[in-house]
């Protein structure tokens, strides 16, 4: 199978390599130059990984060839740039060509969910979300992998299992896209509240104490955009909540860590223009989307006042232990 994906962090990297090693072939789309160069140059993925490029993958920087007669395409950018990335696909984008979300966040401005803009701007037909708790690292060491894949069509779930399923990978179908976006977006955000802990000097306990209260707040948060609540227990729901906001290996708890430690603006600001850390992005994201739809989540306002309005962290444990 011939497979276009557009992005080339490290997340669509580990995908790719995924779908190399199952034979299929695939072109990466990156409008970095200089990347692409180096790509074509060296052979290699530096300094994105130390892993070596397959035969099976090609780096362009045309739109055009990373779509051309494609029976998939990946989309793994930046959740912030997945508008304007899918405006400029779309004179090269054949909508009955199935299209795998593996982005993840809430777009800022609009609160539009991913598939919504995907379905907005390339009128997609045949749509996968994919979610769940795997580090890029980890995809690309060949560590056995579950995720959530929720589609919109049987032949979206047909072609997405078939680039990536493996004895190593493992994708669950299910149909709630909002549910699993929503689940695939905010545990970044709950990462941040659990690097704060960290930096605060807590322990595994009180960090466990943040992920089960808000496992039930996010199940609220599903029922009341009617969704299925039941998308909490899968591999996008609590998997990925667990490994995203426990482990320092994730760029969002070591944001969160940051703040907890008090580190200058200065320093903040630095880690975040050099990593990109979807919590940050999403945290403006879910805020402005339940205010805007009058639903009361008090996890997000707290993490968003000392993220964003500077408040101290300590104001997060007060939260966890007076919460009904």
């Amino acid at each position: 199978m011939n497979i276009g994906v557009i992005g080339t962090g490290i997340y669509g990297v580990s995908l790719s390599l995924i779908m190399a090693s199952n034979g299929h072939k695939v072109i990466m789309w990156t409008e970095n130059e200089n990347l692409a160069k180096h790509f074509k140059e060296f052979h290699d993925l530096k300094p994105i990984t130390e892993a070596k490029i397959p035969k099976g993958i090609k780096i362009t920087c045309d739109l055009k060839k990373a779509l051309e007669n494609v029976e998939l395409v990946v989309l793994a950018t930046s959740a912030k740039y997945v508008r304007v990335t899918c405006s400029n696909m779309k004179k090269y984008y054949n909508p009955l060509i199935p299209l795998c979300i593996a982005s993840k966040g809430i777009e800022n401005d609009t609160y539009s969910f991913l598939s919504d803009i995907v379905r907005s701007e390339l009128k997609a037909k045949h749509i996968c979300v994919i979610s769940g708790p795997t580090f890029a690292v980890d995809l690309i060491n060949n560590e056995p992998a579950a995720l959530s894949a929720s589609v919109t069509t049987k032949k979206a779930f047909k072609f997405t299992s078939l680039a990536l399923c493996n004895k190593r990978v493992k994708l669950r179908e299910n149909r709630d896209l909002y549910g699993t976006q929503i689940c695939g977006s905010i545990k970044n955000v709950i990462a941040i509240a659990s690097g704060m802990l960290d930096g605060l000097g807590f322990s595994e306990s009180t960090r466990a104490f943040l992920i089960t209260e808000s496992m039930h707040d996010i199940k609220e948060l599903l029922e009341k955009m009617e969704c299925n609540p039941k998308t909490i227990m899968s591999f996008a729901g609590i998997g990925d909540l667990m490994l995203t906001a426990s482990s320092p290996k994730s760029r969002n708890y070591r944001f969160g860590k940051l703040l907890g430690e008090r580190k200058s603006e200065e320093e903040i600001n630095e880690y975040l223009n050099n990593n990109t850390t979807e919590g940050y992005y999403t945290l403006l994201s879910i805020k402005g989307l339940t205010k805007n739809r009058k639903i009361k989540m008090p996890i997000i306002n707290i993490i968003y006042d000392i993220a964003i309005n500077h408040k101290d962290p300590n104001i997060l444990v007060d939260f966890l232990i007076n919460k009904a």
